[in-house]
């Protein structure tokens, strides 16, 4: 399978070089002011005719018109106008300016780009406070931290609990965060590794209608952008209740000189300590990041772009308390801690380099070689004494890894009388190499036998083909994938343990997506998103059930509205659904068991509703409200007992937020998440909850001051809840109920930040 995949690639390379050779009367790239990265989406207008062309990826652009005169347009840029002359090369540069609502025009994009529209409105309302808060972003996402503040969070977004990350793809500069067959669940993504301040921007997306999104993209996908280049220096100092400190920099390297040639590096650092709350037991969480990037013209057609990024974490962490632990007196409340030996240590480091090349005809080559080197290691305690009632069941999940690959595209966007066309060929590889892969049982911390012990190694090779055309009000997209993928588990436990076999697997699935659009007016669009999308397997289950549900997919299906009724209010609401072939749920992790984790589950099917507005009522005061619905069901158990368990049903964030003239701003918001199934009868039920923040700054040109506070209302709430089987150390029979982990109280933190 994996010598076609080329023969492919070049077929349709070839076809396409055919289908859009062309000559071009006017031809261009379009570039942020400051950075000199190339801007995709911006709207050209030629003045004569009125034609519309929209640039691609690369930022370049083609006019094929005797007009001189071009209006150029993007949200959050000042417009220009340029008169140019026919056959020769231009760079134009757009000057950043502050987003107004009234100069979003709906329907003008290459591409759907609802979520487009309200990253930008967010980031730009909304920066971020946390790496917590670059999730929080995606509207109807919501998640949770249950193990100390390093574990990667819990995500819940479109009906599904995505444990850390099964169902949603999460990426940063083209690098993948989510970790296949990771020790502690699949799909694993931790973001602790990036530090908020140098995120330039985020794209995202839900369901499977991405033909450049793979793995884990069933509910959908988030994609982050590091800053290339710095507006300024800074330095960012943060304290607060529960003994919480955070210091952190970004500071060039490079002069202005440097600049003007192209060139441009920054290095970025970050420490932080917190006690994570008034737990008896403190979390000591540690946390200590460095990144550093570059980017360099390579000629006239060329930049090169490179970063290289260390992340260390150390927490303890409480865990998740049993309700009748605190009733019955086994601690003394619900920030106690039954084990106290929970907690872990993680680390990352990441290197990227990124060829960008403008090619004749209009066409844009990248090619980007990643690796990062992983370490992982966590102690946990969920079931106390029920598996094992003399030294308990406290276990470790720890792994190495090893993971690297390749990403390139082929791009070009250019137009054809009223028609433009965007074509994307896209390939890839990635390689994970684990090595241990390990469950161990633990007592105290310390190592009493292995449950898992082995090696795995997994491949992912993939092409995909995206096109997009937009004539008149009309666009079409239409996308294609193929991935390709190898699973290797070498166990390492005597060979009497047959849960392992020693085979390999291997697998290839397609997956096509096709979309429309029409726009009624500037302010009013309908669609509809069509795709089928997969999450891989583990490869420990891949090998355990001899190759079957490696590969689980997912179709799915949109049809929503962008619309502006006034210049000062957006909406964009969608009627969604999704059938998934297994469903991946979370499981008590001891792998001893056979029929624990190694099980897949059923089928699942989820209908709902996504509803998002943005209004601007004054100058200076914004308002968002985001409300999301869905009904997950499983689809072969019967009615009654067909909840998918913990899966959200009602979630709603919104919130006001203002920007004064003389330096003050902030905002006011909150997040609800309602009650939701437990367990699949919904005889258990996971509690629902309510969470008021608020944040006030006062920023100048050389300094901000800052206050925010977490929970202002001080509600007591539950952060996550799942249903164990436990048994505490004096009980005589085991009991079926709800673990949480409690939710911080009200938490105020001050900042500085001095710019430079």
């Amino acid at each position: 399978m994996i010598k076609t995949i080329p023969l492919i690639f070049l077929i349709l390379i070839i076809f396409a070089f055919r289908l859009r050779a062309q000559q071009a009367t006017i031809h261009g790239k379009v570039v942020d002011s400051i950075s000199g990265e190339p801007m995709e989406g911006v709207v050209i207008k030629v003045t004569k005719t009125n034609k519309v062309i929209i640039t691609g990826e690369s930022g370049t652009f083609v006019v094929r018109d005797e007009s001189q005169t071009l209006n150029f347009h993007f949200m959050g840029y000042l417009d220009r106008e340029i008169n140019v002359d026919a056959g020769k090369p231009m760079l134009i540069k757009l000057q950043k300016c502050t987003i107004l609502l009234k100069d979003v025009c709906i329907g003008t994009g290459q591409r759907l780009d609802t979520y487009k529209i309200l990253s930008s409105l967010d980031l730009n309302m909304q920066p971020v406070k946390s790496t917590q808060d670059l999730l929080r972003l995606v509207p109807g996402l919501f998640i949770a931290q249950h193990m100390g503040g390093g574990k990667a969070e819990q995500i819940f977004l479109r009906g599904f609990d995505a444990d850390h990350g099964t169902d949603v793809n999460i990426s940063v500069d083209g690098i993948p965060v989510n970790m296949v067959s990771h020790a502690h669940g699949q799909g694993y993504a931790d973001l602790h590794f990036v530090i908020p301040e140098t995120v330039e921007s985020y794209d995202f997306g839900k369901g499977p209608y991405y033909a450049d999104k793979g793995d884990f993209t069933t509910a959908g996908f988030v994609a982050y952008t590091t800053k290339t280049v710095l507006d300024q220096d800074m330095i960012k100092l943060e304290g607060g209740q529960f003994n919480s400190y955070r210091g952190v920099a970004l500071i060039n390297l490079l002069d202005e000189k440097a600049a003007q040639n192209g060139n441009h590096a920054y290095i970025a650092a970050e420490g932080l300590y917190s006690n994570g709350g008034p737990f008896q037991l403190p979390e000591h969480f540690k946390r200590f990041n460095i990144f550093g990037k570059f980017s360099s013209k390579m000629g006239q057609k060329s930049c090169l772009t490179g970063f290289l990024s260390y992340f260390r974490s150390n927490w303890q962490a409480s865990g998740e308390i049993p309700e009748r632990a605190v009733e019955e007196g086994y601690i003394s409340n619900r920030f106690g801690a039954l084990d106290s030996a929970q907690g872990g240590h993680t680390e990352r480091t990441n290197a990227s380099l990124k060829l960008t090349s403008d090619l004749s005809n209009g066409w844009t080559l990248e090619n980007q070689l990643w690796y990062s080197h992983y370490y992982f290691n966590l102690v946990s305690n969920f079931t106390f004494y029920y598996y094992f009632p003399v030294t308990g069941d406290e276990f470790r999940q720890m792994e190495r890894r090893n993971l690297g690959g390749y990403n390139g595209k082929i791009s070009k966007t250019g137009a054809t009388g009223n028609t433009t066309i965007s074509t994307v060929f896209g390939y890839g590889l990635r390689y994970d190499h684990i090595s241990p892969l390990e469950t161990d049982h633990t007592e105290d911390g310390n190592f009493l036998g292995n449950f898992q012990l082995g090696t795995a190694s997994e491949l992912d090779a993939n092409i995909y083909w995206d096109e997009s055309l937009r004539t008149g009000n009309w666009l079409f997209n239409s996308g294609l994938r193929m991935d390709y993928y190898y699973f290797n588990y070498n166990n390492l436990l005597p060979s009497a343990d047959t849960l392992f076999p020693g085979i390999d697997v291997q697998k290839t699935i397609l997956s096509p997506k096709i979309s429309v659009a029409y726009d009624f007016s500037n302010n009013l669009q309908l669609y509809l998103k069509t795709g089928k999308g997969f999450h891989s397997n583990d490869a420990r289950v891949v090998v355990a059930n001899q190759g079957l549900e490696v590969l689980p997919a997912a179709y799915g299906a949109d049809i929503g509205i962008n619309w502006k009724p006034m210049p000062d209010l957006y909406i964009n609401s969608a009627l969604w659904y999704l059938y998934l072939q297994q469903e991946f749920t979370f499981g008590q992790d001891l792998s001893s068991q056979v029929d624990g984790p190694v099980t897949p589950s059923g089928k699942t099917r989820r209908l709902g509703i996504d509803l998002s507005g943005r209004y601007q009522i004054n100058s200076w005061l914004f308002a968002n409200l985001n409300a999301n619905f869905a009904r997950p069901r499983y689809i072969d158990s019967l009615k009654g007992h067909n909840y998918v368990p913990l899966a959200p049903t009602f979630t709603s964030t919104a919130a006001l937020d203002f920007r004064l003239k003389n330096g003050i701003n902030g905002g006011l918001s909150y997040r609800y998440l309602h009650d939701r199934a437990a367990n699949s009868d919904y005889s258990l039920n996971a509690k629902g909850y309510f969470i008021t923040d608020l944040a006030i700054n006062y920023t100048t040109k050389r300094y901000e001051l800052g206050l925010s506070i977490e929970n202002l209302l001080n509600s007591t709430w539950d952060e996550s809840q799942f249903e164990y089987t436990s048994r505490l150390k004096n009980e005589t029979m085991p009991v079926d109920e709800v673990s949480y982990t409690p939710g911080v109280p009200f938490f105020a933190k001050l900042k500085w930040t001095m710019f430079f």
